[in-house]
């Protein structure tokens, strides 16, 4: 893979020691191991430091760095990769998106990653309503596959944009649709499975003829059905009476279904076995009808209590989702500010059950939300109501459950810990709901605890994120004290210890509270037909670890704080430390499809080109016991050199992981002691020296199209393939408009002064935008003032982690701006790039400057301008917007849809500054612009205009799309629009 760092095939023992530290017993093997893999197979092979940081979390509170990493490329790489394991005795962790909640997808073993290559849909059969599908197809994927044929796939957890079959295979995931279609086990007909000594098989429902087939093939296949025929029979009457009967029970082996009456259903046993069992290579999945109207009925009421009591009365119904939320999540979200306008949605209440109907005829699902407000407003709790049937703010409401909890993760409240899992989806049977949430609620408090309610409550399912202690001796035994009554109070209610997240560490060692000695029994003998020397996912589930080991932030966690350059946090600069405690792995930056966040990832499908994994590597570089090699760390280097900084995660990631300003962070230490590419360096300073190149421009633009000065250029980092912009003749600022402008900087600004603010890139590539600026500033009705000298809000300097430069540039800044800034003039930004200095870096980078923060409250982009000076766009024409993510990140597109234009879900267009132009990045930026941008743009009809306020956006656009795009301000500049406001 392009830019990653690896142990080539020619690493030594030596340098496999010094990447493995703590593995030094085992090292012997694991080079053995290593060899035959690059013999046997094509599989990618990642022993190295920084990957085994990033893969030693998921999205629990465990953390174990694995053994090494293995990424088959094919079906055949994974059998053989499973194969040489077993022969060698090294343990296996599977491992899709390494989204578990509770310890499943991290062990000190070869973890498998099955998502970067084992992600086909092999077949859909809309006959038969299954498909055929790798372990590492996403949940999305297959929806989207099935659609074609009006079905679906009926689980959906709330990771659905990136958790994949193998992951929701073992856990036995559900989400909120279960309540129409079931757990992933009811959805599994046939699984493909391959055991420790490579026998490989399908296994399903097993009448007579498929028995004796199994029997027919002997070797170990035979073996282990003989045997699970005969544990069955052993142990028949204590599986018949000992499981619990409710929908949502996910704890312990499901070996219920070898029972006669469930059709010796092996495939259905293996499913939520947490890979302790086998290693699934393929899956024959049920799909579902697809509902294709749907309908929301959304009840706020007094108390999550009251919403419990009320779901028996609302199941009769038949909604397809039925999930409830209390105001510790709404409450969360308010104080952050996030949300607000989705929340404004809500009726009035304190908790909230969204209540979803669905119907192939929209009529039908309108007719059964209508019955729902008929019964609702019959209840003894009189609940506001509220039915929605636009699905725009279906789809805004839904995301208020799915990533509300994750958002509302870390405690805003020094010294109180944060919300975390640690007992997170227990479950009870819906009549009993209400008085189980009541007497958990209160034994929350009697620990002292604070806790959020949230869940599927149409089927039981309730999620917590309780401000366990976990960092203190004390904290911890408090702890287990807590689960321990926890577990025992849902089993006194009838129900199970995981509803939906499965036990893996979390519960696996409460299980005996659940169930009888003989049913333990049972579970260790299945594991031992399918696993019997013990190498598959070891102390997860069954004889599990104690839930308080290998906590990834326990009492031997120490913060490591360091002093930064940047202010982390509430004012201060000394919270980086607590800055790499943001991420909690959920894995949205995994998502391939929607939103911005994370382009590289998209490109590469590698975990340390994802924002969790960028995220991780910064937690072990301070942790220091893995990742070793601290802020001159080159693996860490690498990382960061892939990642585009376009700023996604800080408004995509539910916690807003902001990779863009560590990377900044991390640059500045980094070049204390390694001199910049002459790339990055000249890219860096662009700012000071595009302005002087100007009265050069026709010689530069003659030179850069010379072979030969290419082929040079390549030595400085210039990637050959590249068209490099044509620099403009004349500047703006040398033209007339300007010089007339900048002549008049007032000694007092007036009611309708606005600073025009003379972006680097506009003046000296495209000077007809600010010109254009001037133009729409002066006909609405205001004077646009400009500096008297350029300054470059200096944008590439963060880039290349210049940050004592870029310091210095905002003071000079602040300082040529001061009498606007005092006196409250809007500064009219062209160029989102700027934007994003202007209200990210500056009060971040000049925390203690009162002119930092007031500046950043006074930048305004050419929508929000127009929209206040009451401008509109042409009369007739179809306006479609690419945004730039910076933008997306920094103040969002309201004021773009709010004047009429339709703005594209187009993610990022890949050249993010120069990162397009470096022969390390170049081919990952066109990637990134073919994934999303240019297929969104075949939208945009020819004769329709399509606008990118980015210069880099426009670039891309214009190269890979061969179309201009234009900026917001040309189009408003246009004869005869506007007309009508300046009367």
């Amino acid at each position: 893979m392009l830019g990653l760092t690896s142990l080539s095939p020619n690493s030594s023992a030596r340098n496999l020691m010094a990447n493995t530290s703590n593995l030094a017993p085992q090292l012997n093997t694991l080079l053995q191991l290593r060899s035959k893999l690059q013999a046997q197979t094509g599989a990618e092979l990642r022993f190295d430091a920084a990957t085994r940081g990033a893969y030693a979390s998921e999205a629990s509170n465990y953390r174990q760095p694995p053994l090494g990493i293995v990424i088959p490329k094919t079906i055949a790489d994974l059998v053989e990769a499973v194969r040489l394991c077993g022969e060698l005795s090294v343990p296996i962790v599977p491992r899709g998106a390494g989204t578990s909640m509770c310890g499943q997808s991290v062990n000190a073993a070869v973890c498998i990653d099955h998502s970067k290559y084992l992600n086909a849909v092999e077949g859909i059969d809309p006959g038969q309503r299954t498909a055929i599908v790798q372990p590492g197809v996403i949940c999305d994927q297959l929806k989207q596959a099935a659609a074609v044929h009006g079905l679906t796939f009926g689980p959906d957890p709330a990771t659905h944009s990136r958790c994949t079959l193998g992951g929701m295979i073992g856990n036995n995931s559900c989400g909120a649709h279960s309540v129409m279609a079931g757990k992933t086990v009811e959805n599994i007909e046939r699984l493909e499975v391959v055991t420790t000594t490579g026998e490989r098989f399908w296994v399903g429902a097993t009448d007579q003829d498929e028995y004796e087939q199994h029997l027919a093939a002997g070797g170990e296949r035979a073996q282990i059905v003989r045997g699970l025929k005969a544990l069955v029979d052993r142990h028949e009457n204590a599986i018949r009476s000992g499981y619990p009967k409710l929908k949502r029970r996910v704890s312990g082996y499901n070996l219920d279904q070898l029972l006669p009456e469930n059709g010796f259903n092996i495939a259905r046993a293996l499913v939520g076995s947490e890979g302790t069992c086998v290693t699934v290579t393929r899956a024959e999945t049920r799909l579902v009808t697809h509902p294709r109207e749907r309908v929301l009925v959304v009840l706020g009421f007094e108390t999550i209590f009251d919403a419990a009591d009320c779901v028996p009365d609302l199941l009769p119904l038949g909604p397809i989702a039925m999930e409830g939320l209390d105001d510790g999540i709404i409450h969360g979200l308010r104080d952050l500010g996030l949300r607000l306008d989705d929340i404004a949605e809500l009726p009035a209440g304190n908790a909230w059950l969204m209540i979803e109907f669905g119907a192939q005829q929209r009529p039908d699902a309108v007719a059964s939300a209508e019955r729902a407000v008929a019964v609702a407003e019959r209840l003894g709790s009189k609940p506001s109501y509220r039915l929605v049937d636009d699905a725009r703010l279906m789809h805004r409401l839904w995301s208020i459950r799915e990533t509300g909890a994750s958002a509302t993760s870390l405690s805003n409240v020094p010294g109180e810990p944060d919300p975390v899992v640690g007992w997170e989806d227990a479950a009870v049977e819906p009549a009993r709901l209400g008085a189980y949430l009541r007497e958990f609620s209160a034994l929350v408090a009697r620990y002292g605890y604070r806790t959020n309610l949230y869940g599927h409550f149409g089927d039981g399912c309730i999620h917590s994120r309780i401000t366990f202690d976990l960092q203190s001796k004390q904290g911890v035994q408090h702890w287990r004290a807590f689960l321990e009554e926890a577990a025992r109070l849902v089993v006194a209610h009838g129900g199970s210890l995981s509803g939906e997240h499965g036990d893996g560490q979390a519960k696996g060692e409460f299980l005996p509270l659940m169930y009888s000695p003989e049913l333990m029994q049972a579970f260790r003998e299945f594991k031992a037909i399918w696993d019997p020397k013990g190498l598959m996912n070891p102390g997860k589930l069954i004889d599990a670890m104690s839930a308080d080991m290998h906590l990834r932030r326990g009492p031997e966690y120490r913060q490591v704080e360091v002093e930064t350059a940047f202010a982390f946090g509430e004012g201060t600069t000394t919270g980086f430390a607590r800055e790499t405690e943001r991420c909690i792995g959920m894995g949205k930056c995994r998502s391939l499809e929607g939103g911005t966040m994370c382009p590289s990832f998209k490109a590469t499908r590698e975990e340390l080109y994802s924002t969790r994994g960028r995220a991780r590597l910064f937690f072990e570089m301070l942790r220091g016991d893995v990742v070793t090699g601290g802020w001159q760390d080159e693996a860490i280097k690498d990382s960061l050199d892939l990642c585009l900084a376009c700023k996604g995660c800080k408004s995509d990631c539910p916690t807003h992981v902001d990779i863009p300003k560590y990377r900044s962070e991390f640059l500045s230490r980094y070049h204390q002691k390694h001199r910049r590419k002459p790339m990055d360096a000249m890219i860096g300073r662009i700012g000071q020296w595009l302005p002087l190149a100007a009265p050069l421009a026709r010689p530069v633009n003659a030179m850069m199209r010379q072979p030969v000065l290419r082929q040079l250029a390549k030595t400085m980092g210039l990637a050959p393939s590249v068209k490099f912009p044509k620099l403009a003749l004349k500047s703006f600022r040398s033209d007339a408009t300007a010089n007339r402008l900048s002549d008049v900087w007032p000694e007092a600004f007036g009611a309708k002064d606005v600073v025009l603010w003379v972006d680097t890139f506009n003046n000296g590539f495209t000077p007809a935008v600010l010109e254009a600026a001037v133009r729409v500033i002066e006909r609405a009705g205001w004077t646009p003032r400009l500096t008297r000298r350029h300054v470059c809000c200096g944008r590439p300097l963060y880039d290349v982690g210049l940050l004592e430069k870029a310091r210095e540039n905002l003071l000079e800044i602040l300082n040529v701006l001061e009498l606007a800034i005092e006196t409250g003039v809007p500064v009219l930004v062209l160029e989102p790039s700027c934007l994003s200095v202007f209200r990210d870096e500056l009060p971040s980078l000049l925390p203690e400057d009162r002119r930092a923060l007031l500046l950043s409250k006074l930048v305004i982009t050419t929508a929000e301008f127009a929209k206040s000076a009451g401008l509109a766009l042409p009369a007739g024409d179809a306006v479609h917007v690419h945004p730039h993510c910076h933008q997306r990140a920094c103040g969002g597109t309201q004021a773009e849809s709010q004047l009429g234009a339709r703005v594209l879900d187009t993610g990022c267009c890949g050249m993010a500054g120069a990162f397009g132009y470096h022969t390390k990045t170049a081919e990952v930026a066109r990637k990134v612009g073919e994934l999303e941008l240019l297929p969104k743009l075949q939208s945009v009809k020819p004769e329709d205009v399509l606008v990118s306020d980015g210069f880099s956006c426009r670039c891309q656009i214009s190269h890979l799309g061969g179309r201009q795009a234009k900026h917001l301000v040309e189009v408003l500049a246009e004869p005869g629009v506007n007309a009508k406001n300046n009367n």
